[in-house]
């Protein structure tokens, strides 16, 4: 199994993202999280995780005789290598992007059931922009970026801070006979 198809199925995906933070789980509590997925498919999932590399064991105790175990994520084998999607078709892409749009959609529509919402009160915001830029005036955005977020996302978990998630996208506009 290529590490795209063990990352990219829906219910993974969405193991993956609860994750995200450098939180430490067990699998009652990610099935608090993940409450309408049943309890038996999230185990084979965070089994197929495990064997896969990308949850790690970092815990285990006795819970009324059973043994409960606390997985961490491994970033490194999170994500598919460059090699992989240099050799993914543009079907494989499309499947891809489509699993990280959704992923996006459901972590929305979560937000949106909770009830009592308030985008502004709650800092939830999405939007799109339009830049033009050469390739080396992207490059230096991207680095930009990385250096902004870089010591945000070494944050430990404390009282008073939320996670919260940030998934970007990139692509190239079309051109308007500009060159």
């Amino acid at each position: 199994m290529t590490s795209a198809d063990l990352l990219l199925h829906p219910v993974r995906l969405r193991i993956l993202r609860a994750f995200l933070g450098d939180r430490a789980l067990t699998t009652s509590e990610l099935q608090t999280e993940l409450s309408d997925v049943p309890v038996a498919s999230l185990y084979r999932h965070v089994a197929r995780l495990v064997d896969g590399g990308v949850l790690t064991v970092v815990a285990e105790r006795r819970v009324r005789g059973a043994l409960e175990r606390t997985y961490v994520l491994r970033p490194a084998a999170a994500s598919v290598s460059l090699d992989e999607v240099a050799k993914m078709t543009p079907d494989e892409h499309r499947q891809m992007f489509l699993a990280f749009v959704a992923g996006l959609i459901g972590d929305f529509d979560r937000y949106l059931a909770r009830g009592d919402i308030d985008l502004l009160r709650d800092g939830v915001s999405y939007g799109m922009s339009g830049m033009w830029l050469d390739d080396a005036e992207l490059g230096e955005l991207s680095r930009e970026l990385i250096t902004a977020l870089q010591p945000r996302l070494a944050n430990a978990p404390k009282p008073g801070r939320r996670r919260w998630i940030l998934g970007t996208v990139v692509l190239p506009g079309t051109d308007s006979g500009v060159s």
